[in-house]
């Protein structure tokens, strides 16, 4: 039987080249995808401010490239997609979510979850040009986060798990925020 080290590749014995990510085009057709084994820079993962659209009440989270914010126009943009695409509350939504404006490198991404079912997140995903971040447009075949966004989502998962799952006590996850460098 393999031992796990024996499956495991390690960074040494791949080859940069065949598995480096081409810079022309991403997965997503979002934008130059990073290098694989480029260099990894915490991002700040921050905490803005509670959002209440209609009936929906929802965290406000930016990430954005080291020694930024994420700017206050795509910000808005995420809200605004938000308004467009959460659902209706009803038995099985709460009307609970939040949304992840990030300033990335090469595009601005603006994301919408909510939750569902009690135990589901849902998500909208949506970018746009670096250099117009309201002109967002939704993603058709969306990844399920990079990185430093599923760094909100672990958190918010368990907050929710904590707090909702296990106290039902929506006010109280509704006090939880993260403000990391991931």
């Amino acid at each position: 039987m393999a031992t796990l080290a024996e499956n495991s590749l390690s960074k040494n014995s791949l080859s940069k080249n065949s598995l480096a990510l081409n810079a022309e085009s991403h997965s997503s057709g979002i934008g130059p995808a990073p290098r694989l084994f480029g260099v990894y820079r915490k991002r700040p993962l921050r905490f803005i401010r509670h959002e209440q659209l209609g009936d929906w009440r929802l965290k406000v989270y930016g990430i954005a490239t080291p020694g930024r914010a994420a700017r206050p126009e795509l910000v808005e943009a995420t809200l605004e997609q938000a308004r467009k695409v959460l659902p209706p509350i009803d038995d099985d939504r709460p009307g609970i979510g939040f949304v992840i404006a990030h300033d990335a490198a090469t595009v601005s991404i603006g994301l919408v979850y909510w939750c569902q079912s009690a135990n589901e997140l849902h998500q909208r995903v949506h970018t746009g040009p670096l250099d117009d971040p309201r002109a967002l447009s939704p993603v058709a075949d969306p990844a399920a986060g990079c990185v430093w966004e599923l760094g909100i989502i672990d958190f918010e998962r368990r907050a929710w798990i904590e707090d909702v799952l296990k106290g039902h006590d929506i006010e109280l996850y509704m006090t939880r925020r993260l403000d990391a460098d991931v």
